[in-house]
């Protein structure tokens, strides 16, 4: 077996340096908001794997159908020779992809990118000791600056899942699949999830589940700000929101405020005044048409090539070749 790589270029420090920066930025803005990337310290992981379980919350499920029917296919149209996962996780679904493109012989690397350390260092050495013909080399760092960390490569596929680029406004996508682009060659290729616009009840319900763990997610955040910036908030004093905004086709997820109250931020000498009632946003999430889907692309220098959707059309998993 190749023993696995760790390149580093984001660390503890770099990600302490932009906790304070986004926190302040967002704690003083009008109206407040937090970044979503700050969901995910270990227990808000954990949370979220077990949001991906619940009923209310399909987009788990049926991006990993349309991977089960759609490897094989995947793997034949690209035939790439390195996999490059942007925002890996533990790359379960990505196996996936390593398996399909085991069978048809052309995958010699898979490198997938993600900004949890610790993560990354256990998914690195999984899929190293389960893929002991591969190159595995993991990149530390923040996948909307890191990209020029990409290691180049024979016949390059680029895989975004989970629909995480709906995290994005408008225009920070436009800017990361620019970026994405310009990390590419000619003929090289990026799969790219997306959740399409449906009926917004039923969006709202999967951001905001009758058991109440997405909202326990939500308010992990606040958690998050009291351990590392000795923050005072109250977690249970905000109320988990979710909310369709029919003009920019996205979910918000948001944290209300129960009273008036006063939040102490230590690490960074703020004081956050709310009012009974108002709202911090902690998250977007765009859902997609494929015309817009088709035209972000175009506008990247992408070319749309496939357009999968599973069973019952929630979901999209997309081709797209650097033109």
């Amino acid at each position: 077996m190749t023993e696995p790589e760790l390149i580093v270029h984001f660390t503890a420090a770099d990600a302490a340096r932009d906790l304070r920066a986004d926190v302040r930025a967002g704690l003083t803005g009008r109206p407040k908001w937090l970044t979503p990337k700050w969901l995910y310290d270990a227990r808000g992981s954990e949370l979220f794997e077990r949001i991906t379980g619940l009923p209310e919350y399909y987009q788990t499920r049926a991006e990993q159908r349309i991977l089960r029917d759609r490897a094989i296919e995947i793997a034949e149209l690209t035939g790439a020779g390195a996999l490059v996962e942007l925002g890996s996780g533990s790359s379960e679904k990505t196996r996936l992809l390593l398996d399909a493109l085991r069978k048809t012989g052309t995958l010699r690397e898979f490198v997938p990118l993600d900004v949890s350390e610790s993560a990354l260092r256990s998914a690195v050495a999984a899929i190293a000791a389960d893929y002991p013909e591969l190159r595995v080399r993991g990149v530390v760092g923040d996948f909307t600056a890191e990209l020029a960390a990409v290691p180049a490569g024979r016949g390059r596929l680029v895989a975004f899942l989970g629909g995480t680029i709906g995290n994005f406004a408008p225009a920070e996508r436009s800017r990361f699949l620019t970026a994405v682009r310009a990390a590419l060659r000619p003929g090289e290729g990026l799969l790219l999830g997306t959740d399409l616009v449906k009926d917004p009840a039923r969006l709202v319900r999967a951001y905001d589940d009758a058991a109440g763990v997405t909202a326990e997610f939500d308010r992990n955040v606040l958690r998050v700000l009291n351990r590392e910036l000795g923050a005072d908030f109250e977690p249970e004093a905000f109320e988990h929101v979710a909310r369709w905004d029919q003009e920019q086709e996205w979910i918000e997820m948001r944290l209300r405020a129960s009273r008036p109250m006063r939040v102490r931020v230590a690490g960074l000498d703020l004081i956050a005044d709310f009012d009974a009632g108002e709202e911090i946003r902690t998250e977007i999430s765009a859902k997609f048409r494929r015309s817009r889907v088709e035209a972000e692309l175009a506008a990247a220098g992408f070319a749309l090539t496939r357009w999968w959707l599973d069973d019952g059309e929630d979901f999209a998993l997309s081709l797209a070749t650097a033109v």
